[in-house]
């Protein structure tokens, strides 16, 4: 089958089936499965005009509306933080895009961004398997383990399906310009917001280079440093990414007339195989997430993108 944009020749099956893998491998380590998509497009397919980069945000727009409704439903959106992280994002979107087109066109330069992009996501993934990490995240586990409790305790009492219990809710305290305070599970929670805004600035520069919405940056960051729940980070990350995917797509499309030179439109046929790919994948990674085992997985998806990033890199020097 023929996708024109990427001027590539590939099985109709070839791009669902690798998407339905990758989303399985990493949604039960808590990563999306975008960032390591764009490298199979550049190195195996082929696909290394600038267009690959709007076309990675497509599998977004397909891959996260079933995850980002389910947070939304169960009241477990933390929306100061969303708002905090969108409004640094989306600037950061349209600057990485003209950087992407003006300075980074190159297959060779790409190809060395992506690596450090990918060198740093490779190496949080390990860093999380260490002790200091998890000494760290002592009350997080708490948390957890009492949110994962109550849970069970509601879905054998049948009562799931009527939302979570009322614990479970975020709850905004405090809101303003300098710090957002909200409560969940009867423990608060706070962030400075100039400090975020900043972050979710350069992720969403990181994000309209490689063509990714930046939730997996952003969301260990908020974990990390601000001490946040990632029951309730996820939501927010994962609408952020949603939202920043949409106009990182926007921002291609408008200014693709002004680069007749090459390739800058999504291929919207090639994104949207690979969403569809990615949508069962995240489905079944998330129910096969409590039967394999976190570490090993963490471990092998560390390795693996770390080695891939240094690959990259190398390549950039010696190519």
């Amino acid at each position: 089958m023929r996708f024109p944009v990427a001027g590539i020749d590939v099985s109709p099956c070839l791009p669902p089936l690798v998407s339905l893998a990758v989303a399985t491998l990493t949604t039960p380590a808590g990563v999306s499965g975008a960032f390591l998509l764009l490298p199979f497009q550049v190195s195996v397919l082929g696909f290394t005009s600038p267009a690959v980069s709007p076309t990675n945000l497509v599998y977004n727009l397909v891959a996260i509306p079933g995850g980002l409704w389910r947070y939304l439903r169960e009241g477990r959106m933390a929306w100061p933080l969303t708002w905090v992280v969108v409004a640094g994002t989306l600037p950061g979107v349209f600057a990485g895009t003209l950087i992407r087109l003006n300075y980074l066109p190159n297959p060779r330069a790409f190809k060395f961004f992506v690596g450090l992009v990918l060198l740093y996501l490779g190496g949080r993934l390990l860093y999380e398997l260490t002790g200091r990490y998890s000494r760290g995240r002592e009350r997080l586990r708490s948390l957890e383990a009492k949110f994962k409790g109550r849970a069970l305790a509601a879905r054998r009492e049948g009562r799931l399906a009527a939302g979570l219990p009322e614990e479970a809710v975020v709850r905004t305290c405090t809101f303003n310009w300098r710090q957002v305070e909200y409560e969940f599970w009867g423990e608060k929670f706070s962030f400075n917001v100039p400090v975020l805004f900043l972050v979710a600035l350069v992720v969403g520069i990181v994000g309209g280079i490689y063509g990714i919405g930046g939730g997996a940056i952003i969301a260990p960051f908020c974990c990390a440093v601000f001490g946040l729940p990632a029951y309730t980070v996820a939501g927010a990350a994962l609408a952020g990414t949603f939202l920043t995917s949409i106009v990182g797509v926007v921002y291609y499309t408008i200014l693709a007339p002004f680069y007749p030179q090459m390739a800058v439109k999504p291929d919207w046929l090639l994104g949207l195989f690979f969403g569809v790919g990615g949508l069962l994948g995240t489905t079944l990674g998330a129910s096969l997430q409590k039967y394999l085992p976190e570490k090993l997985l963490r471990a092998f998806l560390g390795l693996l993108v770390f080695s891939l990033g240094l690959t990259y890199i190398l390549s950039g020097f010696f190519s």
